[in-house]
């Protein structure tokens, strides 16, 4: 569960970023590189702030069924 929305929110981020790029101002452009250089490290680091506030508020790992 927090996998998916983990990702979920990125995508919400990186989709909003390009919003407000083309629509108030090109510098919204470093929230979206900012939530891919989070994705990047915490593939290699595996550590990701968005699961530690997670985890603090009660959202268990499960396994979904697709």
């Amino acid at each position: 569960m927090k996998e998916r929305i983990v990702r979920a929110v990125a995508g919400i981020i990186v989709l909003t970023s390009v919003v407000l790029t083309y629509f108030v101002n090109i510098n919204w452009l470093w929230l979206g590189v900012f939530v891919g250089v989070n994705l990047l490290q915490s593939s290699f680091t595996k550590f990701c702030p968005l699961e530690k506030i997670l985890d603090a508020v009660g959202v268990k790992e499960g396994n979904s069924k697709s």
